[in-house]
């Protein structure tokens, strides 16, 4: 899957050439050698790193980030077009979000550890969510442009710090979450004839859900804060299995978001989003500028498109970010735009089935974290661009241009393979690793899985019994008359003795005899037998009759000669 990824992408980029440029990029073949060296990584990673992991995931999440490398790249050659969003910058950062993927696949080998560190994390992501406000790392330009506080600057570098807070929150979330289960679940608190659950152990996510949300406010984006809220409230419910949850949580954003509507910071940009949504030809020439555009590319593309490079999406403002899906829907027309959703679903849907099979609580409801952030953030903006719901601001991962969200999206994707491949990986293997004797270890665990159990077969008459007996089995049967019973049997092996040292002796005395015989080394586990009425004496001078009942000094079981102990032991 992943070598049709790249040939997908490879095409792509030669048309998106042929197209704008009407010639074939001069840079094709190192094109062609970094997208399959990044796909070689990819597959080596995960080859070694997370054998059992979905193989489904990667290769879809490469195609997403291909097809929007390509948009970005014919936007930037074109003529038309200012060079706001330079291509080979998304290639640095398509090659440091890889990076980045095989650093977190090999640094978290099991992701309960992460578990550890919930309140270390939560308190670096409100660090993360409060460094745009810095006086000097906040001095950017796109916040002199629209006013949003979401990106700093160190040195050369500029980057949103709230994509990678996100990921710390829903570990945080995760974590807490599972502690509190119960309280949360159960309802404990009778308000009237009714019982509710108790909201006390809400509160340090309330704190938390509020700070953030306070933070988003003050830096003018209502994106992040729709998406955080989104993602807690789906956790919550993921927990309990309670709808009032959702339904208060519901009413309390709308409550929320119509207050800070008639806040002096926020209610311009408010008001600018739900006004360019309601009727964008009203506001034509000021802000329902860009809505108007990317509606008129997605008529102008209808079905199939007007072709890769031969379309104008460079009308519509800033097309290589929040409207990167409106400029793929003007020139790979609806089937194009369908293949990207059609992708996003079968990214959630494998981080759904990772969750489902996770092995912890807390990595489930990881996984569900994750899974929702990555559909809620795709969802909002794409709802967006179609007038489904007002602009949000969130980039399209994968497909936008941007840095951090390309890198922080990989980060995430990590984190669900490694789920997934905990999840598929039988007990007993180490988890992500290949070395020759676990890949042997783990077929041989499969393959016995799946056989079925061995049969005994009776010995014969004075022989001496020898099968293979499944590991940590121990197969007991009556030895026949004047011939030798095996002991317990190593992994494929056959193992044969009269009578193991420290382990259980049997033999019969003469009628009416008497049996002496010493306890075998290790002195009261062994056990000796004697045949129904015999008289046996033990090391004390006792003696006494054997029965098939537990003796009432020892409480140890005793049993006839060739028969079983009550407790399972062999004899």
């Amino acid at each position: 899957m992943l070598l049709v990824a790249v040939v997908v992408i490879t095409l792509a980029y030669l048309l998106a050439s042929l197209g704008t440029r009407n010639a074939l990029p001069p840079n094709a073949l190192g094109f062609i050698g970094v997208i399959a060296g990044l796909a070689l990584v990819v597959h080596l990673a995960n080859r070694f790193l997370a054998p059992e992991a979905d193989p489904v995931m990667m290769p879809v999440v490469l195609m997403l980030n291909g097809i929007g490398f390509v948009m970005i790249y014919r936007l930037d050659v074109s003529p038309q077009m200012a060079a706001d969003a330079p291509w080979h910058y998304q290639a640095a950062w398509t090659a440091l979000g890889v990076f980045a993927y095989v650093v977190t696949l090999f640094l978290v080998r099991r992701s309960r550890d992460l578990e550890r560190y919930r309140y270390m994390l939560v308190f670096g992501a409100l660090v993360l969510l409060v460094l745009p406000l810095a006086p000097y790392l906040g001095r950017t330009s796109e916040a002199q442009l629209n006013g949003v506080k979401l990106w700093i600057h160190v040195g050369p570098i500029t980057f949103q710090p709230v994509e990678i807070a996100k990921l710390m929150l829903v570990i945080f979330f995760a974590s807490y979450f599972v502690e509190k289960r119960e309280m949360l679940s159960l309802s404990t608190r009778r308000v009237g004839n009714r019982l509710l659950p108790d909201l006390r152990p809400l509160g340090p996510i309330a704190v938390a859900w509020v700070v953030a949300i306070l933070v988003i406010l003050l830096e003018h984006d209502i994106g992040f804060s729709l998406l955080l809220f989104v993602t807690f409230i789906t956790m919550l419910w993921v927990v309990t299995g309670r709808w009032t949850y959702v339904v208060g949580g519901l009413v309390a954003f709308v409550a929320g978001t119509y207050l800070a509507a008639h806040l002096p910071f926020a209610k311009t940009l408010i008001d600018e989003r739900v006004s360019a949504w309601i009727n964008p030809w009203v506001h034509y020439s000021s802000y329902g500028y860009q809505t108007v555009q990317g509606e008129l590319a997605l008529g102008r593309g209808g079905l199939t498109g007007s072709g890769l490079g031969l379309g104008t999406p460079y009308y519509i403002p800033v097309a290589y970010s929040d409207f990167i899906f409106a400029a793929i829907g003007e020139e790979l027309g609806l089937l194009g735009t369908t293949a990207v959703v059609v992708g996003f679903m079968l990214v959630v849907g494998a981080g759904i089935r990772a969750a489902m099979r996770a092995r912890s609580e807390f990595s489930q409801l990881a996984a569900v974290g994750f899974t929702a952030i990555l559909g809620f953030q795709s969802f909002f903006i794409m709802a967006g661009v179609v007038r489904l719901l007002p602009l949000t601001g969130v980039s399209l991962p994968f497909i936008g241009y941007g840095g951090s969200s390309l890198v922080a999206n990989y980060v995430l994707v990590a984190l669900l393979m490694r789920i997934s491949d905990e999840g598929a990986t039988p007990p007993g293997v180490a988890i992500g690793l290949s070395h020759p004797a676990t890949r042997m270890r783990r077929r041989f665990l499969v393959a016995a899985r799946a056989a079925p159990a061995p049969v005994d077969a009776p010995a014969p008459v004075g022989g001496v019994r020898s099968s293979p007996v499944p590991v940590g089995e121990v197969r007991s049967s009556p030895a026949p008359a004047g011939g030798v019973r095996s002991s317990t049997v190593p992994a494929g092996g056959v193992r044969s003795s009269a009578a193991p040292e420290g382990g259980v002796r049997s033999s019969a005395a003469p009628e009416g005899g008497v049996h002496n015989s010493p306890a075998p080394a290790g002195g009261a586990g062994g056990i000796t037998v004697a045949p129904t009425g015999a008289s046996t004496t033990d090391g004390t001078g006792q003696t006494g009759r054997s029965s098939d009942r537990p003796s009432a000094s020892t409480n140890e079981p005793t049993a006839d000669a060739g028969g079983f102990s009550e407790g399972g032991i062999p004899c």
